[in-house]
């Protein structure tokens, strides 16, 4: 009995011991990942703000891409439109009446349907030959006439993005 009263009273005094160290103001500053948690929703993988390119700096890499070429980039740009039946795909304005396509990787994740404003979007980068089929369901999805649709006649080079992490600013 007195081992074991002895071994809890030495617990104690550990224990005691150990908090008495820690009671230091800690000097992590977590004010940016709170304002960056309230700023932006998040959806598919965890990424930050920083470090996103601009307009002009994604619109200078995807001048330099050819079809078939890759790469991974961070950018922000305003939304111009998204999938109005699920929300799989939203259209980012790139500036000079060009578009970003942007999928989201193995349909890991959605944005909502109502979704507007300004993204940072981070992913592959690539430039695609878009087909007459694909543009029509894609014109469908974003709820256009029947008279819009029926002028895509030619397939387009399609500035195409595969997201997996999306910031919305709120």
């Amino acid at each position: 009995m007195k081992k074991i009263l002895i071994l809890g009273v030495a617990l104690l005094a550990f224990i005691g011991c150990k908090d008495g160290k820690n009671n230091e103001k800690s000097t992590v500053d977590t004010t940016d990942v709170k304002a960056t948690e309230l700023a932006y929703a998040s959806f598919g993988e965890k990424i930050e703000a920083d470090k996103a390119l601009s307009i002009t700096e994604i619109n200078n890499i995807y001048d330099g891409l050819k079809t078939g070429d890759t790469l991974d980039v961070k950018f922000a740009a305003k939304i111009n439109s998204v999938c109005a039946n699920k929300g799989c795909w939203m259209r980012l304005d790139a500036g000079d009446e060009k578009e970003v396509m942007v999928k989201f990787k193995d349909y890991g994740f959605f944005m909502p349907l109502d979704a507007k404003g300004e993204v940072v979007v981070n992913g592959k980068a690539f430039v695609q030959e878009t087909s007459v089929d694909e543009l029509k369901h894609y014109a469908e999805d974003a709820g256009k006439s029947e008279e819009e649709i029926a002028k895509i006649t030619e397939p387009k080079k399609t500035l195409s993005f595969i997201a997996d992490g999306v910031l919305l600013k709120n």
